[in-house]
């Protein structure tokens, strides 16, 4: 089979030596408010931000949101079943119950991870999983996380085994749920943030959540038509939608 060819990535500055007086991150920091709507609205929101994971050492690992899920909190009616926030609040689910913007990062399989911003006013519960990325910046740290030899092409196929796929993004940048569940990605200190690097994005496809065993016509998975990170299969189907 031909190898698909390499993608242009933009490259995101280091931090200093000190790390003071730099903003490493690119973009604008999203502010709270961006979080404080239903998970249906906030998710289609996020395609085209960043995530950005600044490591203790000062690498920046970064990419693009190409997929995502929405997850209802529990005062919807009907709630939603396939929400880990269904029950009520929890020690595992306890982040989700707070004030927005905050990162719930949970463990799958004992040894995996998924990471979800949490939406909506304090108390709801909703929820947005993010499901996959576009590799932007640490590339070569992004594949020592996920066993790939440093300096590899960014081709397709190359990209989609970094970042597609929720522990799959996980993985490459470096998220745990000892070290980055509850951290508040509105605040400007914190290690782990979601940004807006003015990435314009209009049209998006909608479709029924996958990998789920509950409520899995509900169609709250939305994702960038045609992107080569998006997980699940290569075609989608499902109805496309204009922001505006």
């Amino acid at each position: 089979m031909e190898e698909s060819a390499p993608i242009e990535v933009p490259r995101l500055p280091k931090l200093s030596e000190s790390g003071r007086g730099v903003d490493p991150m690119p973009g604008r920091l999203l502010p709270r408010a961006f979080y404080e709507s239903a998970p249906e609205r906030v998710a289609p929101r996020l395609l085209g931000k960043l995530l950005v994971h600044r490591e203790s050492g000062g690498v920046l690992l970064a990419g693009r949101i190409v997929e995502v899920e929405a997850y209802l909190g529990p005062h919807n009616t009907p709630p939603d079943p396939a929400a880990h926030s269904h029950r009520g609040p929890t020690p595992r689910n306890m982040v989700l119950f707070g004030h927005a913007g905050h990162a719930y990062v949970y463990a799958i399989y004992g040894r995996y991870f998924c990471m979800n911003v949490s939406c909506e006013t304090k108390g709801q519960a909703g929820c947005v999983l993010i499901r996959a990325l576009e590799p932007v910046a640490g590339l070569d740290e992004m594949a020592r996380n996920r066993g790939l030899p440093a300096g590899v092409a960014l081709t397709d196929r190359v990209a989609r085994q970094l970042t597609s796929g929720p522990s799959r993004l996980c993985q490459a940048l470096a998220l745990v749920r000892t070290s980055h569940n509850g951290l508040d990605l509105t605040e400007a200190g914190s290690p782990l943030q979601v940004r807006d690097d003015g990435f314009a994005v209009s049209e998006v496809m909608v479709t029924a959540r996958i990998g789920i065993k509950e409520a899995v016509d509900w169609p709250l998975r939305f994702a960038l038509p045609g992107h080569a990170c998006v997980s699940g299969p290569k075609t989608l189907t499902g109805k496309r939608i204009f922001l505006s």
